[in-house]
């Protein structure tokens, strides 16, 4: 007698859960390998957690020392060191020295989401120190992208002695050196 391959028993896979097939008939299969699956154990021993909580956390790729961050994130750690941008304390040193001085602070931010909420922070702060900031958003339409001579006049012209840029600026040579000019 020849069995054919086609004729020999399928081995189902073991149960997840209990649970062997869904409701239209597919097996359930764990999806954690074997390494997943120790560091799902590792998690529910270390810090005390469901074992289904565990199994997500392992399947998503945390680490076990990182659950606690994980599970209760916080701006401080999410958020990288400031000073690792260039010049970052020179530029924090010099808005503090305009703060204590009563300067006339402009801010020139981008006229998307980020750049909008960087203008409104960064002049929310100023504000706590006294100061009465400009703020100008470019037309995009009009304008175009990032700081322009124009504006930067126009930010002079109405007192302005610091100029800030948010979300901005980088590649705009010709216009930053017309501020630092006025």
């Amino acid at each position: 007698m020849t069995l054919h391959a086609s004729a020999l028993p399928v081995e189902a896979p073991s149960a997840f859960l209990g649970v062997t097939r869904s409701l239209t008939g597919k097996f359930w299969r764990d999806r954690l390998d074997a390494r997943g699956a120790a560091r799902a154990l590792a998690i529910v021993q270390r810090h005390n957690l469901p074992e289904m909580l565990a199994r997500v956390l392992a399947g998503r790729d945390v680490g076990i020392d990182a659950v606690a961050d994980f599970l209760d994130p916080t701006i401080r750690k999410l958020m990288p060191d400031p000073h690792t941008v260039t010049d970052m304390e020179t530029a924090a040193k010099r808005i503090a020295d305009a703060a204590q001085r009563g300067e006339k602070v402009a801010i020139f931010g981008d006229y998307d989401v980020d750049g909008a909420t960087s203008a409104a922070l960064l002049a929310w702060h100023l504000r706590h120190c006294g100061l009465d900031p400009l703020i100008h958003i470019p037309d995009r339409l009009f304008e175009g992208y990032g700081p322009n001579t124009e504006a930067v006049r126009a930010l002079a012209a109405k007192g302005a002695t610091l100029l800030v840029t948010v979300d901005c600026g980088t590649t705009s040579i010709e216009p930053l050196l017309e501020a630092k000019k006025l």
